[in-house]
């Protein structure tokens, strides 16, 4: 596949392996069973996805070679007028991407919730890019799975190998924080709360290589639909896997954790207090993950009890997100039935994080779903999100009179610093790195850009400029455009790259890019479209270079090297 025999597309996808491989310091490749590929929404992808899936299009041996399965949609193309999306183009971009993916032979469920629809993968190795996938199958099935990005997923299901690291290794499938829960846990939501909270705990001296990854303790029995919500909330933050006593394996023996935390019920009222809607509720979403049949039944079920004193759904209030396949299961049950009579709107193949919600009608949305508040908060909606319980949203699609006043604003003042331990550095610097196997040679001078703190690309790097748009983040405000960018490593979604590729396609992305860690969130960007790429330095050059000093950065013979030419002034 390397040299090429089986077409560019596989060349490409070998080139990517190989090179996460070497990233990685994997010493062997793994065969792997099943992939599901991440990046589907005109929103999540954007230009660089469509630019990316167009080069790959008329090679006829670019096919898939394992089973792959493709993540959610932006729309449900049938009820297009009903989500009244206010995005030029939106469907036919969303056809050219669902199409191109389909070419490459990727069975399109349109799904995020790929372990909901009875795939047997054995004991199998996986290779997953939807984050809360990734942790529900690592914690509740014999799928093993690391955390892949869209480009790396994909570039295994064309080959069907990975490289053979990270939590494939079973010593590296341990828990590094204890949670205590002291509370009763009676509503999936209670549990979406708790695995956003734990995320939300984890402090910047903690040794987590793989991310969070929890031992609970304290936990009553649990529906699906409650560990689904815990998964999904814990991979807010980063969580590939999770314990939970009585509920999952039994976690691995460790001599110590990196943290303890006790979940209280204290913890659990003032989340719902901090989350409770202020100001009128517009739109009440369900289903992020995608909802389960059991969740739509439960929806239907309180909206039954509504329908009953006759009341109505007012102007489809109620938005219920669904996979195709579970979308059928209540068809033929009902269930259906119940919640578009009440005035509910059923959705497939979409999700709430992934929809471009119209502005001029919706401005505030309630869910019951700590992974939707925490991505439709993000720069990709920037949408006013509340929680509450199941019961509680379906009364607020009934009656919009519950909450009263002006619709709540995201305001970026007051955003909590990010933790960063960054100083001004004079002197001499160079310290010695690696690159990548797909690049030979090259040599780079230019600015550069350095943060010890992480990227965030989807949601918080504005796609058309290049700017970092994060509150908080020391580099906020900051274009990345022709500079040499260092930073640890990227963070949040798994679809990060293809917006990465969107400004380097453009010519908004940097010049250059050094990460300080192992990072398959920026690679991939990198290798695809050849951007210089190096790292593993032997000193951390998030700390030893300055924003602003002129910098050299050269690869002779796989070997990097990063010199500062000149030190910018501390002014």
């Amino acid at each position: 596949m390397l040299e090429g025999e089986l077409g560019p597309t596989k060349q490409k996808a070998a080139r990517l392996v190989v090179d996460l491989a070497s990233t990685a310091g994997a010493s062997e490749f793994v065969c792997v069973e099943h992939a599901h590929v991440s990046g589907v929404s005109v929103l999540t992808g954007g230009h660089g996805l469509r630019r990316f899936l167009s080069d790959l299009a008329g090679d006829p041996e670019g096919r898939v070679a394992i089973p792959t399965t493709l993540n959610s949609a932006g729309c449900d193309h049938e009820r297009m007028e009903e989500m009244g999306i206010d995005h030029p183009d939106f469907l036919e971009q969303q056809f050219e991407i669902v199409h191109a993916y389909s070419e490459l032979g990727i069975d399109a469920i349109l799904s995020c919730t790929p372990y909901d629809r009875g795939i047997d993968a054995g004991d199998g190795i996986g290779s997953w890019a939807e984050s809360n996938a990734v942790c529900f199958s690592n914690s509740y099935t014999s799928l093993v799975t690391n955390r892949e990005s869209g480009l790396s997923a994909l570039a295994s299901a064309l080959t069907g190998w990975a490289p053979y690291w990270g939590l494939h290794i079973v010593e590296n499938r341990v828990p590094n924080i204890l949670v205590s829960v002291e509370c009763e846990m009676s509503d999936a939501t209670d549990w979406s709360v708790l695995g956003d909270w734990i995320g939300k705990q984890v402090r910047p001296d903690w040794n987590l290589p793989w991310g969070p990854m929890p031992r609970i303790i304290g936990l009553p029995w649990a529906s699906f639909e409650m560990r689904k919500a815990l998964s999904a909330a814990a991979a807010n933050y980063g969580c590939p896997m999770l314990w939970a006593d009585g509920l999952t394996a039994d976690a691995p023996a460790v001599d110590g954790y990196q943290g303890e935390l006790t979940f209280t019920e204290a913890d659990l009222a003032e989340r719902y207090r901090e989350l409770a809607p202020r100001g009128q509720v517009d739109l009440v979403v369900i289903g992020c993950p995608q909802a389960s049949v059991g969740e739509a039944r439960a929806t239907a079920a309180a909206v039954r009890v509504r329908m009953e004193l006759g009341e109505t759904i007012p102007d489809q209030r109620l938005w219920v997100f669904m996979s195709g396949h579970n979308h059928d299961l209540i068809a033929a049950d009902g269930t259906l039935d119940v919640l578009e009579e009440a005035g509910a709107l059923v959705l497939r193949d979409t999700c709430p994080e992934v929809t471009p919600y119209n502005r001029s009608r919706y401005n505030h949305l309630l869910t019951n779903s700590l992974k939707a508040e925490h991505y439709l908060t993000s720069g990709l909606n920037r949408m006013p999100t509340s929680v509450a319980p199941l019961e509680q949203c379906v009364a607020h699609a009934f009656d919009p009179t519950l909450v009263e006043g002006p619709s709540p604003v995201l305001r970026a003042e007051g955003a909590k610093s990010m933790a960063s331990a960054k100083s001004h550095r004079g002197g001499k610097h160079e310290s010695a790195g690696r690159g990548i196997p797909s690049q030979s040679e090259w040599s780079i001078t230019g600015k550069a850009l350095v943060t010890d703190v992480p990227i965030t690309f989807l949601g918080y790097v504005n796609r058309d400029t290049g700017t970092i748009e994060d509150p908080g983040h020391p580099l906020n405000g900051t274009a990345i455009e022709g500079t040499v960018l260092i930073y640890p490593r990227g963070s949040g979604s798994t679809v990060a790259p293809f917006v990465l590729m969107g400004l380097i396609y453009t010519g908004k992305g940097p010049a250059a890019i050094v990460n300080r860690d192992v990072c398959p969130l920026t690679l991939p960007a990198a290798s695809l479209l050849g951007v210089p790429y190096a790292h593993s330095f032997d000193s951390d050059p998030t700390l030893e270079v300055n924003t602003g000093d002129q910098v050299e950065l050269t690869l002779a013979g796989g070997n990097a090297n990063l010199r500062v030419v000149a030190r910018a002034s501390e002014d």
